[in-house]
């Protein structure tokens, strides 16, 4: 029996046990897992977690440091009693444990991961994979274990105008999806949205492609002085025991993004610092606002998160992915073992 399977059976167990003790469940219909690897397998909404209601209850939004409209609340928290050994995407790449490619018959929305390396290898929703046939995003979190075998992922293209390469390979440079292009992803929006926001952002940053490729914005020097800017103002170290950040651009909760452990977050911080930092390329540069005000804001978020009910469900990787809504902001949650190895909520 396949480890998704086995996911699988073990979560219907587990929304069997909850629907007995909770009879009313909010928004019961069913939905199709998407990336689950069984055609037949549903579940329904109305499930929750609680590993992450556990952890969200510890978490406090600590100091501000802000720049321009840009302003980040460094997150708090209880740290697990042992950490998980993860590898970022940059560093499997880096190790040559991890494996991406084409598949043998290459598609737009899928691609082949395999971790041949002893820990696991951490991909976020939202990070840019270039290469292939043409560049893509990753649309969820996916946790790969040691020695995981090929599996297939799900991707958007963010070039629309290649389909072509003699490289199957992909590389990774540390480009991330700036928060709306992002929040596309997560929303499991069609290609189309993906492309149009692809599009704007090249628009904003007068940063024209011939491939219509989304790495050509962070290739532009003005956006790359504008970004080195921002890592001065902000910082592109995460403050020390920070789980996790809050960013506003403007008046707008740009996104959260939380980990299980401090060094984790501080290896994943300067690209997401990054990819907010385009999401305020051009504003206005005045102040973002009242501190007290957002504070107040990213508290109301975290709270409401952590009452939320959702869907559980497997993927590609090991663990759950706790998948919510807090309106007007989407959420997903990443668990194994216990832990709540990530966090975004946009």
């Amino acid at each position: 029996m396949g480890a998704n399977r086995r996911d699988f059976l073990r979560l219907v167990g587990w929304g069997a046990a909850g629907a007995a003790a909770r009879p009313l469940v909010a928004r019961a219909e069913r939905i199709r897992i998407l990336g689950g690897g069984d055609p037949d397998a549903f579940l329904a909404l109305g499930h929750v977690s609680p590993d992450f209601r556990r952890f969200l209850a510890g978490v406090r939004v600590g100091q501000a440091k802000a720049h321009g409209p840009i302003v980040v609340f460094w997150l708090y928290g209880e740290g697990p009693a042992r950490a998980l050994d993860v590898a970022t995407l940059e560093e499997g790449r880096s190790r040559g444990d991890l494996l991406i490619t084409e598949r043998d018959q290459a598609t737009v929305p899928e691609l082949m991961v395999e971790n041949r390396g002893k820990v696991h290898v951490l991909l976020l929703a939202g990070e840019i994979l270039l290469g292939g046939k043409q560049n893509r995003v990753l649309r969820e979190d996916i946790l790969l274990p040691p020695s995981s075998g090929p599996r297939n992922i799900g991707v958007y293209c963010v070039e629309q105008g290649r389909w072509a390469g003699r490289s199957k390979d992909f590389e990774a440079k540390g480009t991330f999806a700036a928060p709306t292009l992002r929040s596309r992803v997560m929303q499991k929006a069609d290609q189309g949205r993906v492309w149009a926001e692809v599009d704007r952002y090249a628009r904003a940053a007068a940063a024209p492609s011939p491939t219509r490729s989304y790495q050509e914005v962070y290739e532009n020097p003005e956006v790359q002085e504008h970004l080195k800017e921002v890592e001065q103002g902000i910082d592109h170290r995460a403050a020390a025991g920070a789980l996790g950040g809050a960013v506003f651009v403007g008046q707008a909760l740009a996104g959260m993004d939380l980990f299980h452990e401090s060094g984790l977050f501080a290896r994943e911080w300067p690209k997401l610092l990054r990819a907010h930092a385009l999401e305020a390329y051009r504003q206005p540069r005045q102040s973002a606002g009242d501190e007290g005000r957002l504070r107040a804001r990213a508290q109301e978020a975290l709270a409401g998160a952590a009452k939320t009910e959702g869907v559980l469900r497997g993927n590609a990787g090991v663990g759950q992915l706790f998948e919510f809504q807090v309106d007007p902001l989407r959420g997903s949650a990443l668990v194994f073992e216990g832990r709540v190895v990530h966090t975004a909520i946009l």
